[in-house]
């Protein structure tokens, strides 16, 4: 047929056969001869073979950077990072955390065996150093992240002490020579702590003022304390913020808006975007209130210069006042019904009183005027019980960024005791786990469901959660949810005994530990699910390489790391020359398992 015979088949009726076929014959077969390789090589033939193969939604389209089809179908199949190269055994306990390098030089590891150890990135990787933070009284190193210039790394770790302790320590570590420069206090420990700049780092402290109220202090430190204490302010006091419902800030990361114009080929698969369930028209939102009319923020008047009787704040205060006036009248008087519970009079109270002790959130959080300058700190929180169901955002203004200026806060009216948060956004579920895209417009979040129609009456009872782990996509450009939540992975341990599942986030992948013993690649664009890693225990952390998203670590409580490259790379780093009679299908030799 090669030699100008006629065909003895038309392509049509070869395209019809060769739907038949999985893409494995589809590429066998186009090897016969030239006519079979070009039906093999139709793009339409790929594109049927693509969403039914991969399971996707006939919706949704084909990525924005893709050139064909075919090339789409290979893209996902030989560069997910689902082969494992080698296993880390250097850990004697449980693996926690892993974070890269930003150059993807280092990555460090955490573990219950509370060691720091530092690791160099060649062609298989090396331990390069280890530091053993019991000599600080830490039970274990819970999480670590590189500042932005990879001169510095974050330490954060559990102090030792009974089981409801929550304190814990964030170390800066000098990465030229292993030396400790600072130990900065961290309360509670699962705050983390992160870096706002090169040279300083947000951590928190906790403050209870009641049963089920508290205030949570978050602060800028200075990374050289020891050095420059002595000459310069070394910490500062960022923001403070109540706590209701045994609920506390945790799990604090820096969001830096410059970065949205990086190129992030994410589609919304041609839907609309899906609105948060707590997202209001407002940017800031009342929690826990009662009424519509507590929820509304006074409206600032469009007149110039207000006098002091006038403005917003004056009325809020006013209102504040005269709302809890009201409120103990009225439970005196016995009009209060149903009636309260302590825990429950407690924690209104707190929120009259916080009402007119309370900075007003700050305005324009979603123009884009200045973005370029802007950083956003998220974290999660709650309003409903101490686990965490919401996440806080507040934007952190130019003068906040150094710990220049005034040391704690003096800055700030006296009477303003509390800051506002600029926006919250309510998952209705217990949040194990957060991770920024590398553009940092997306949040994804892993979260485990509590039932639709949950009431919660008891802060200490949380309702319960699904073994299934939720995981949601937030576009912070505009504070909505963008694509349906993602799911393949599970967790077992209830709402009281969590631990963190953490995710990270690549151009074009998110990867997630689990419980059941996988780690698990999905694909951004497409939604879908492409790989499931294996380890012999839970998975508690993922890292893609940030300079090759074709290498990924996990992290087990079976003591191991695990090194994974994707089908493409091992056959570079192994030098295998192509078969010279299947030159097309090359990447499709293995089987996924």
């Amino acid at each position: 047929m090669d030699g100008g015979v006629n065909p003895l088949l038309p392509d049509s009726i070869l395209f019809e056969i060769f739907l038949y076929l999985d893409y494995k014959d589809v590429l066998s077969a186009g090897q016969a001869c030239h006519q079979w390789h070009a039906v093999a090589r139709d793009e339409v033939l790929w594109k049927e073979l693509f969403y039914r193969y991969y399971e996707v939604a006939r919706d949704v389209p084909r990525h924005p950077a893709a050139v064909s089809w075919y090339a789409e179908f290979q893209r996902l199949y030989d560069t997910i990072p689902c082969v494992e190269v080698q296993t880390l055994k250097e850990h004697s306990d449980q693996v926690l955390h892993l974070s890269f390098s930003h150059n993807g030089y280092m990555f460090a590891s955490c573990s219950k065996d509370c060691t720091i150890k530092i690791w160099n990135n060649d062609l298989e990787f090396s331990l390069l150093h280890s530091s053993n933070m019991k000599k600080f009284n830490w039970s274990y190193t819970q999480f670590s992240q590189f500042n932005a210039d990879d001169s510095l790394l974050l330490v954060s770790g559990v102090f030792m002490g009974p089981r409801t302790s929550s304190s814990g320590e964030i170390a800066v570590i000098s990465l030229e020579n292993f030396t400790l420069l600072s130990r900065v206090r961290n309360k509670p420990y699962d705050v983390f702590g992160c870096w706002l700049n090169e040279t300083n780092l947000i951590s928190g402290n906790l403050h209870r003022i009641g049963y089920l109220t508290s205030c949570s202090v978050l602060w800028l430190n200075n990374a050289f304390q020891g050095v420059e204490s002595e000459n310069m302010n070394v910490v500062k006091r960022l923001f403070k913020l109540q706590n209701l419902n045994a609920s506390t800030i945790r799990t604090v990361m820096v969001v830096d808006c410059s970065r949205y114009d990086s190129p992030d080929f994410m589609a919304n698969q041609g839907e609309p975007s899906v609105p948060s369930p707590a997202t209001a028209t407002s940017q800031a939102i009342h929690l826990c209130s009662d009424s519509e009319e507590e929820e509304e923020e006074p409206k600032h008047p469009a007149v110039p210069e207000p006098s002091a009787e006038d403005s917003p704040g004056a009325k809020n205060e006013a209102e504040a006042g005269d709302g809890l006036d009201r409120f103990l009248t009225d439970i005196i008087e016995g009009r209060v019904r149903p009636v309260m519970t302590e825990l429950e009079m407690e924690t209104k109270v707190a929120q009259l009183l916080a009402k007119k002790r309370t900075k007003p959130p700050e305005p324009n959080l979603l123009s884009m005027e200045g973005c370029s300058q802007k950083k956003y700190l998220i974290f999660t929180t709650g309003c409903l019980t101490y686990s965490p169901h919401q996440i806080g955002i507040k934007q952190i203004l130019p003068h906040q960024m150094t710990t220049a200026g005034p040391v704690l806060g003096e800055e700030r009216e006296s009477d303003k005791f509390f800051d506002s948060l600029d926006h919250v956004i309510d998952i209705h579920g217990h949040i194990i786990g957060m991770g920024l895209s590398p553009d940092h417009r997306y949040l994804y979040v892993n979260s485990r469901a509590w039932p639709q129609d949950c009431v919660i009456s008891d802060p200490l009872q949380p309702p319960p959660i699904a073994e299934e782990i939720d995981l949601h996509v937030l576009d912070l450009k505009t504070m909505k949810e963008v694509k349906r939540a993602l799911r393949a992975h599970r967790a077992y341990t209830p709402s009281d005994d969590f631990f963190f599942i953490f995710l990270d986030v690549s151009r074009d992948f998110v990867a997630s530990g689990a419980e059941d013993r996988h780690g698990y690649i999905w694909d951004r664009h497409y939604n879908i699910c492409l790989a499931k890693l294996r380890h012999d225990d839970v998975v508690n952390s993922v890292a893609f390489s940030p300079v090759e998203q074709e290498l990924l670590l996990t992290a087990s409580d079976d003591c191991t790391i695990k090194v994974w490259r994707s089908p493409r790379t091992v056959r570079i780093l192994h030098a295998e020359k192509p078969r010279l009679r299947k030159p097309l299908f090359s990447w499709a030799t293995n089987q996924r398992s």
